[in-house]
């Protein structure tokens, strides 16, 4: 489907601490884009600054935060945007048992809940406008949901779930909405997920204490995963981002890795049992070894 190019290339990035955002937004102003990176904590706010970027605080567990940041991107922009990409997210390890209510809530709060109500603070903008882009960075457990990550990939789900919703509510809009599923990234996403399993699960009290302690370990001590050998730079999504935003035909999906096709293969084509039992080895072998 033909959608009306962006001609005011004009964006806000959300999650540029590091890794896809930071990636994103340093690809987007070489491109010519006016960007307003976001990011939560102040030490990386002046990072941005330092980058020659007008950094934005966000919270996107915080209403009020959200809110702030939409009036402040329009009185930047003279009351336009061109486009969102809804990057800033994490991952809560852990599994589903072992998980307690708040976490959960946590976990959507901030990939779910914040993401559409940023969202639609500029959908109105852009339907008046008739135009305007709308990433969103969802994952390859989007598609296939991953054990120990399970509440991870719900959110994920429910990411691809509302984009695919949104692209027919803004049908004839000028809107475009698109999804992208990185998979395997060289960024700190691991690191930081172990670090919250770390803090915020009971591992002792867990049945699957063996399990957490070797995926939750740190450094050098981690072991080594398929997906280790697939790997790609933050660069490779930011590069399928702008794809996004600039082509008059904009994909609805973008995968960016071997991971990531396969993981739309399974979902697509492989029956219920077949992807259960690969998961299943899996754990096994982490159990025994």
């Amino acid at each position: 489907m033909k959608f009306p190019l962006v001609s005011e290339k004009t964006v806000l990035v959300t999650g540029c601490s590091s890794g896809i955002g930071l990636a994103t937004a340093c690809l987007l102003k070489q491109r010519g884009w006016q960007v307003i990176p976001t990011a939560r904590k102040e030490g990386d706010l002046h990072r941005l600054s330092a980058e020659g970027f007008s950094p934005l605080a966000l919270d996107m567990n915080d209403s009020a935060s959200i809110r702030a940041a939409v009036q402040d991107v329009l009185e930047r922009f003279a009351g336009r945007l061109g486009a969102l990409v809804n990057n800033a997210g994490y991952g809560q390890p852990g599994a589903m048992e072992d998980l307690t209510r708040d976490a959960m809530r946590a976990q959507f709060e901030t990939n779910l809940f914040g993401l559409q109500e940023l969202t639609n603070g500029f959908i109105p903008v852009f339907r008046k406008q008739g135009y305007g882009r709308i990433v969103n960075v969802s994952s390859v457990v989007g598609r296939v949901a991953l054990p120990f990550m399970g509440i991870y990939s719900a959110s994920k789900f429910a990411v691809e779930a509302i984009s695919d919703v949104m692209r027919v509510e803004l049908d004839g809009s000028g809107i475009a909405v698109c999804l992208i599923e990185p998979g395997p990234i060289a960024t700190s996403f691991g690191d930081t997920a172990a670090q919250e399993g770390r803090s915020g699960l009971d591992m002792e009290r867990s049945v699957f204490e063996k399990v957490y302690r070797k995926r939750l370990a740190r450094g050098p001590e981690r072991s080594h995963t398929m997906n280790d050998y697939f790997r790609k730079p933050p660069e490779a999504v930011a590069e399928k981002i702008l794809r996004c935003l600039e082509s008059a035909h904009p994909p609805k999906r973008s995968c960016v890795t071997i991971p990531a096709h396969l993981g739309a293969f399974l979902r697509r084509f492989a029956p219920a049992g077949l992807v259960d039992g690969i998961f299943i080895r899996s754990l096994r072998k982490i159990s025994m070894g």
